[in-house]
């Protein structure tokens, strides 16, 4: 009885896997989850109270329009003039979303039909794809390898495959693998999809999620004429431990987004006004401060693995620059084969690599959103376990 378009759309893996992880805890089992990369601090305590004031008033539980209000556009376009030097229209080039995941869904659906092809990472997100199946388009995987520091190399994509490409995926920081690009690759891939015709999509979720010294990632719209053929993708989730809230936006090229507000409008509401409230505060206040201390919590927890790793039997090329993931290469065995006995055997849930695409066979991804007792306590199961 269901569409067609369903026949070709796996399950979703963490959806899955969390369904296997509530059996087992029904079970008695305790398990402790390293496989989803969901903060476990909270906001800045003024989101917090900028959304129970909101919440508070009368005028505050109406739609707040299909493009969200004007002040949270003007937030977001006031953070990239100030975060990047980047001038943003909040009027045309600023659309709000209900978290970044449904926005690549809805634009892909916007953008892909039939015979279209999307221009997907080997080692991806899995929204990119599955959005894509969703759209009845084709996944046109390009290869992320270790050896290219897991950035795609555009000019091994064949002709007959740019011709029907409409939209090209880049991720950096990187979910799963943690690589970073620098504002030279954004540079070629700008030319690249300008030359082809093509709609660049950067999803940036992990823009304010760096370690070392570095303040935060570059953003594809600091290169000049990206607009053009750019959208970007941030999200309050990871940048400012909103994910529950599922708050985000869409920045960039104005064709584009009118094309994915024709989607979302036929199929949500937007946000309670509260939220984008909220979300101001977030975007308006949030300080270096408060950024560098949340993420030097991160990096702790990165440098408590790594230096466990190789007793864990993994390894990894070099150490995390952002995102909130330790990529790790497995040693001796596969990464199914390495997870299932991590979860079975000493109750902790690692994501295999497998998941993210056949690139990542071989690779586990481990998530530093967790509390430090619950990570601690891990790391000694898998001592244990592998010891």
């Amino acid at each position: 009885m269901t569409a067609p378009r369903l026949h070709n759309l796996p399950n979703y893996p963490f959806a899955d896997l969390g369904k296997r992880i509530q059996k087992l805890n029904e079970q008695g089992k305790d398990v402790i989850q390293l496989d989803m990369g969901s903060p476990d601090l909270p906001p800045a305590p003024a989101v917090i109270d900028a959304l129970a004031k909101s919440a508070a008033r009368p005028d505050r539980h109406g739609y707040a329009g299909y493009r969200g209000t004007p002040d949270f556009r003007k937030a977001v376009a006031k953070y990239y003039q100030n975060r990047f030097g980047v001038e943003v229209d909040s009027n045309r080039e600023v659309l709000p979303l209900l978290g970044s995941k449904e926005g690549i869904v809805n634009l892909t659906l916007a953008m892909i039909g039939p015979g279209d092809v999307a221009l997907v990472p080997s080692i991806a997100y899995p929204a990119y794809a599955m959005g894509t199946l969703l759209a009845e388009g084709t996944v046109f995987e390009m290869p992320l390898l270790a050896e290219n520091k897991f950035l795609p190399v555009f000019s091994d994509i064949p002709t007959d495959v740019l011709e029907k490409a409409k939209l090209l995926w880049v991720n950096y920081p990187n979910n799963p693998t943690a690589a970073f690009c620098d504002l030279n690759f954004y540079e070629e891939a700008v030319a690249f999809c300008r030359e082809h015709n093509i709609l660049l999509c950067s999803d940036n979720a992990y823009i304010e999620v760096t370690f070392d010294g570095l303040s935060h990632a570059p953003s594809a719209l600091q290169i000049a004429g990206a607009k053009d053929v750019t959208v970007e993708f941030i999200s309050t989730s990871k940048s400012y431990n909103m994910a529950g809230w599922r708050l985000g936006a869409a920045v960039g090229n104005e064709a584009a987004l009118d094309a994915l507000l024709k989607v979302k409008s036929n199929v949500d509401s937007g946000h309670f006004h509260s939220i984008y409230d909220a979300g101001i505060v977030a975007f308006e206040t949030t300080t270096q401060e408060w950024l560098d201390e949340r993420n030097a919590c991160y990096a702790r927890r990165r440098d408590k693995i790594l230096s466990v790793l190789s007793q864990l039997r993994l390894e990894v090329d070099e150490p995390p620059k952002g995102s909130l993931y330790v990529w790790a290469r497995v040693v001796g065995m596969s990464d199914t084969e390495y997870t299932e006995k991590a979860l079975l055997e000493a109750g902790v849930s690692i994501t295999p690599g497998s998941v993210y695409g056949n690139d990542g066979k071989g690779y586990v991804r481990i998530s530093l959103g967790i509390s430090d007792a619950r990570l601690n306590e891990a790391i000694e199961r898998l001592l244990r376990l592998w010891n």
